[in-house]
């Protein structure tokens, strides 16, 4: 993520995604960044001086409801692609507020 986007981030991956943020540890914590963490899921976002988003690599979440969060993702004013159909699940993509790809997956 580029300097100064921890607000951003905490809005997203805590408020929009539902992930917890956790504290860095504290000769991390001066390097910026933020980490959200639930269960085994770990999603550690470091700032880069020259920040590119990752448009096409991308992490893919399994979720719950995916219905239920695709509302509350475009009651936040994000925008949802879809793409072709994968066997065994619905998904979305979405862009954190950054730019990078976020693919959310949901059995079916």
């Amino acid at each position: 993520m580029p300097a100064g986007g921890e607000d951003l981030a905490r809005s997203f991956y805590a408020g929009v995604l539902g992930i917890h943020e956790t504290p860095k540890p504290a000769q991390l914590a001066k390097r910026g960044g933020c980490w959200f963490e639930r269960g085994a899921l770990k999603i550690h976002l470091g700032v880069e001086t020259d920040f590119r988003p990752a448009r096409k690599a991308h992490v893919a979440l399994l979720v719950a409801d995916l219905p239920e969060l695709q509302e509350k993702l475009r009651a936040s004013g994000y925008a949802l692609k879809e793409d072709e159909s994968l066997a065994g699940y619905h998904r979305i993509y979405v862009d954190d507020p950054f730019g990078n790809r976020i693919e959310l997956m949901e059995p079916n």
